[in-house]
């Protein structure tokens, strides 16, 4: 592919219009990236262009073409929708099969029919989550082609989001013959890229050790992942990301794709013997076959494509934040500080009745906790919940544990103060719930009345996991019992927050569409009951990280990461998570030691720093005072400053811009830091995850000697977990590269705040400590888990630049 471009193309690339239109040449462009495609004119096929840098409208680009002998004829081709049976021998973009005369053809060839701009708001989809945009911030364009002799259509979407680099694009299939077509496979976006080494990044992982970011070569052939669970997955996140070799976390080019939907689903790169790499994302093709009866149509979820032209798959990231941020949270809760909660899962597990929640939330709301949190067990009559067995899917309180109802139980935990509040003691503590509502368990009510509703295939036994089975959401009557129960339930009482759970996969279904019609359903569901109750606020968990997707971004504003609470493979769990996805839909809680998960033993400041890197920052653990809660008196005492601290730090990570300065997966001392938007305040997560006995530590310029950027004793607090010394040596280590990665800010160190592992704690002056630039040597006694926070505030002087944002981040 050659790109020609003149000096006058160039001055005019500045602030190019999002959606161009010549002919039948589209030009799609944002502020740093250009996405172009035609109309073949002798085959009426989409032909792709480009998809990178930003280029002048007016630029002309030459493409390979079509070569005759051989056997791949359309091979050399880059196809904006490419089908299977006309020449091109890699993976189709959609297949839909024929039913009628003659019978099972799935050969369609789809040709340029017509093409719109939409004006105004950017259109939704038709029961699915999608991004919006207000008038003035998206563009979209519209293609429809045709299928001639089969009379299927297709309607390709393509919301150009420009501030963000970012395209949103679905398709349409629409049967607009007299036939009933199936639809096999729809990808939501096919992109072939020019021949060129790519690596392939992608989150993978498992129940307690989600989204673990993996990078691999592209080679020859085909490779992929996807999830065939009914759901998202702990095993493979829909996202994928393309980058080349070079690139790192804050250089180089880098290609994102994030599917909004929360089914099964696949994606595939496939690299063809010419060198073109083909990258897709949408419906998983072995769950689907959707039967289209005529003037029907089935629709694509959306996927966003993000573009980072020079600052690397740190850019790619921060595009997508913003991007799901501002356009795809709808909750009134996306920008806003989370109160810090306390969940009584770990501490209580199914052991409590309404007498032991209302001491639980009284010693909450004397930590100084905002939110209280019961999870399971509190419901079901006939078959009570106490244990996993039995319960689900009846959704009135259990009256031998609350034998006057539930609403007096919230009304006493409710008019509880939280100690050391704003408000002087007036603010009062606030109640959430657990339910998992789309399960049912054997020994329920629900499923003595109606054993129709779980999913199942005809002749074959029901598949228990869990003890329970799983509610078919494609049905609109369960649908309604939802919305109908959980509506009751949220009108009972004054219930502030949610916690929706999912705690199984998808087995049997009596039809592959089943799953697809399945997630329209929970859609249907969620979208009803969030827009019913906007103040309330909702958060998702499937096992943990089961379903931590796009598709529940609009319904809810965060999600738990992992039921792994462990911060030592939290900090890999949230680095990766935040990938693809915002801190400020991470859900991430302090919970008790040893942890449940790995029975590892770590200090109450580590975790809680770690913690603290979520939007919803909280606790996870029994509150109570004496043998019977799990906290110990230290610990208690640092509770009420850490929480301080996190809802200093909240709102700069609900609404701030992620650098990752070091990542977990290449270094031993992560860091991370949040800067807000405006570039005015930042504040700064480093830790160090493994002890290096006997070695010399770095001793270059620290970050705590005066220089242009960098002055003392004045306005920023800092705070550490850990030996004494590492505030001076993990400032040490980071202070060339914050020195070049931050110009704008002017950080000040007026204190730190040292504790050790073994709970000792000690406050002085950083002017008055010993000096960093000693060589410093680490005994085996000491401990190897440490954490350093800093909160950085930009000098008034500072603040244009810092605006612009940090542009001269360096690797580290």
């Amino acid at each position: 592919m050659r790109i020609h471009i003149d000096k006058r193309q160039a001055a005019a690339m500045k602030h190019p219009e999002p959606i161009v239109v010549d002919g039948t040449s589209f030009a799609l462009n944002g502020r740093n990236f250009s996405y172009r495609f035609h109309v073949d004119d002798a085959s009426g096929d989409l032909i792709s262009d480009h998809f990178g840098g930003p280029l002048p409208v007016t630029a002309s680009i030459s493409g390979p073409r079509p070569r005759n002998g051989g056997w791949s004829t359309g091979g050399r081709l880059r196809r904006e929708f490419p089908d299977l049976g006309r020449g091109d021998f890699r993976t189709p973009a959609y297949r839909v099969r024929r039913t009628g005369p003659p019978g099972g053809s799935t050969v369609t060839a789809l040709k340029y029919r017509s093409h719109e701009v939409v004006a105004g708001k950017k259109p939704a989809l038709e029961g699915l989550p999608c991004t919006f945009a207000a008038e003035g911030e998206a563009a979209t364009l519209v293609v429809r082609l045709v299928d001639e002799t089969s009379r299927i259509a297709a309607e390709l979407t393509y919301t150009v989001f420009p501030e963000h680099d970012a395209m949103a694009k679905s398709v349409k299939i629409v049967n607009e013959g007299d036939e009933e077509v199936v639809v096999e496979k729809l990808t939501s976006l096919s992109v072939d890229l020019p021949h060129r080494d790519y690596d392939m990044i992608g989150l993978r992982g498992e129940w307690s050790r989600e989204c673990s970011k993996t990078r691999r070569a592209v080679d020859y052939g085909s490779q992929g992942f996807g999830s065939t669970t009914g759901y998202s997955s702990h095993f493979h996140n829909p996202f994928l990301a393309l980058a080349p070799p070079t690139t790192t976390e804050s250089h180089g080019e880098a290609w994102g794709f994030s599917l909004i939907y929360s089914g099964s689903f696949r994606a595939e790169v496939e690299k063809n013997p010419q060198g073109l790499v083909r990258t897709q994302i949408g419906l998983h093709d072995a769950q689907l076959s959707w039967p289209l009866a005529p003037s029907a149509s089935l629709t694509s979820p959306e996927c966003v494509a993000v573009y980072s032209h020079t600052d690397g798959v740190g850019g790619m990231s921060r595009r997508l934040h913003r991007l799901y941020r501002r356009h795809l949270v709808r909750s009134p809760w996306g920008g806003k500080p989370r109160p810090v909660l306390l969940n009584s899962w770990e501490g209580v597990y199914f052991d409590f009745d309404g007498e032991s929640i209302v001491d639980m939330a009284a010693a909450t709301a004397a930590l100084g906790v905002k939110l209280f949190v019961m999870d399971d067990g509190w419901f079901g009559g006939k078959y009570p919940r106490t244990s996993d067995r039995a319960g689900l899917g009846d959704w009135t309180p259990n009256p031998a544990r609350f034998p006057d109802g539930l609403k007096s139980v919230v009304n006493r935990v409710t008019a509880l103060p939280v100690a050391g509040s704003d408000g002087g003691g007036t603010e009062k503590l606030k109640f959430g719930i657990w339910v998992e509502p789309e399960m049912v368990s054997p020994r329920s009510e629900l499923f003595e009345a109606h054993p129709d509703w779980a999913l199942q295939a005809d002749g074959y036994p029901l598949t228990e996991t869990r003890y329970q089975l799983v509610l078919n959401l494609a049905l609109s009557a369960v649908q309604d019992h939802i919305i109908d129960t959980m509506t009751a339930l949220l009108e009972s009482a004054p219930i502030s927050y949610v916690k929706w759970d999912n705690n199984r996969g998808i087995h049997e279904t009596s039809s592959p569409a089943v799953f697809h019609a399945y997630m329209l359903g929970l859609y249907r569901v969620l979208g009803t009951l969030t827009a019913r109750f906007p103040d309330v606020l909702w958060e998702g968990c499937a096992s943990g990280g089961g379903r931590f997707d796009a598709g529940m971004l609009p319904y809810f504003p965060q999600s738990w990461a992992s039921d792994n609470t462990c911060p030592v493979d939290r900090v890999a769990i949230q680095f990766g998570t935040t990938t693809a996805y915002p801190a400020s839909a991470v859900g991430a809680h302090v919970a008790k030691v040893p942890n449940e998960t790995t029975h590892r033993v770590t200090s109450l400041a580590f975790r809680a720093h770690v913690a603290m890197m979520g939007g919803s920052f909280g606790f996870e653990l029994d509150p109570r005072a004496g043998d019977g809660g799990d906290i110990p008196a230290a610990d208690r005492a640092q509770i009420p400053a850490l929480i301080k601290l996190a809802e200093k730090v909240n709102p700069i990570v609900v609404n701030g811009d992620m650098w990752k300065l070091n990542l977990p997966e290449e270094s031993n001392h992560p860091a991370v830091l949040f800067l807000s938007e405006d570039g005015v305040e930042g504040v700064l997560f480093a830790y160090q995850m493994l002890g290096e006995t006997v070695h010399c530590q770095p001793t270059s310029t620290t970050i705590l000697q005066a220089h242009e950027y960098y002055a003392l004793n004045q306005a920023i607090d800092a705070f550490t977990s850990g030996p004494k010394r590492l505030i001076h040596w993990q400032m040490q280590r980071l202070g060339r590269k914050l020195t070049h990665a931050i110009p704008t800010l002017q950080a000040r160190c007026l204190h730190s705040r040292l504790a050790s592992d073994r709970g000792a704690e000690t406050s002085r002056s950083v002017a008055e400590a010993d000096s960093p630039l000693e060589p410093i040597w680490w005994r085996a006694v000491e401990k190897t888990l440490l954490s350093t926070l800093v909160l950085l505030r930009c000098a008034g002087r500072r603040r244009q630049e810092a605006a612009c944002g940090l542009n001269r981040l360096i690797d580290v």
